[in-house]
């Protein structure tokens, strides 16, 4: 929002209309200088566009991702043209977030408006696309699911399940 747009408005609309009730006189003129310009009068085009984004968690369920498992910063991206979609989150309290990097269980991603189910591919000389290694406090970490196809798009909302933890309602970016 551009509060001096919009204040300068303001003021022109007061001084337009303190002009309005002021007695016409002959020798009371104004000189151009003191008119306001018509560039003036039009109010400024919008703001472009503002990077903010509010936290998608910042009430109760950033508390109970921070309190119960530990982590924040929980984002889902679209990534390489939308063929994989990019989960990463933010290690506080290594104990807590342990399941959430076991190799053992497998994580998917599920969009129920698409009716798709993604899942971490695995690479022949690279393995899982994911990370498992021990978590630390404050590293993030993310892992990637296979989008084929492109059936979950930017917007979509989604949940990711990794074990007995359940992330509802992300929106892709």
């Amino acid at each position: 929002m551009n509060y001096s747009a919009i204040f300068t408005t303001v003021l022109l609309c007061g001084a337009l209309s303190a002009q309005s009730t002021a007695p016409a006189s002959s020798s009371t003129q104004t000189s151009p200088a003191t008119q306001p310009s018509s560039t003036a009068a039009k109010p400024a085009s919008p703001a472009p566009g503002t990077r903010f984004r509010p936290d998608p968690f910042a009430g109760r369920a950033g508390r109970y991702y921070r309190l119960v498992w530990g982590i924040d910063s929980l984002s889902v991206k679209s990534a390489e043209a939308g063929e994989v979609i990019r989960f990463t989150y933010e290690v506080l309290d290594p104990e807590k977030a342990k399941m959430l990097n076991d190799k053992k269980i497998e994580p998917s991603l599920t969009d129920e408006k698409a009716h798709v189910k993604l899942v971490v591919p695995q690479m022949e000389k690279v393995g899982k696309l994911r990370q498992t290694a021990t978590p630390e406090a404050g590293k993030k970490y993310w892992m990637l699911f296979s989008n084929k196809g492109g059936y979950v798009k930017r917007g979509d909302r989604v949940s990711v399940a990794i074990g007995s933890f359940r992330a509802d309602g992300l929106v892709v970016d």
